[in-house]
């Protein structure tokens, strides 16, 4: 790859809990990614705005609230909207298997549970963006 994979870190609604948002930016820096951090209290418009500006490959989630069954298909409408196709929409928190199963089937790729290994988050977004971006 000819430059870094860009991720950005969101956390949308009123969810005010970053920590875990915190330590998935650090470790996908450490991992060699640039990582744009949106800071608390976004909206699904502002997230994907964001992501466009910055020309990121893939956009993490970070979500504890529960309301992650609206706000990833807002997200990807958004997305739709503004013709990101190719960029990834990850992410993690507190989200049921069966609702994560409903996301992928709408698009949104791999979620992870709590306790998630850093280096497995690291690895499936290096290994989408080489097979999904062309860059």
């Amino acid at each position: 790859m000819q430059r870094p994979i860009r991720v950005l870190v969101a956390k949308v609604g009123l969810d005010g809990h970053d920590r875990g948002a915190k330590v998935i930016a650090t470790a996908l820096r450490d991992a060699g990614m640039e990582v744009i951090y949106t800071g608390l209290r976004q909206t699904p418009e502002m997230v994907v705005n964001a992501a466009l500006q910055e020309d990121v490959d893939a956009i993490g989630i970070s979500i504890l609230s529960g309301a992650h069954m609206t706000v990833f298909p807002k997200v990807m409408a958004f997305m739709k909207e503004k013709g990101m196709n190719d960029v990834l929409v990850t992410g993690g928190g507190i989200i049921p298997e069966e609702d994560m199963k409903e996301l992928h089937a709408m698009g949104v790729g791999k979620l992870f549970a709590p306790g998630a290994a850093t280096a497995d988050i690291a690895a499936y977004i290096t290994d989408w963006v080489k097979v999904n971006r062309n860059f």
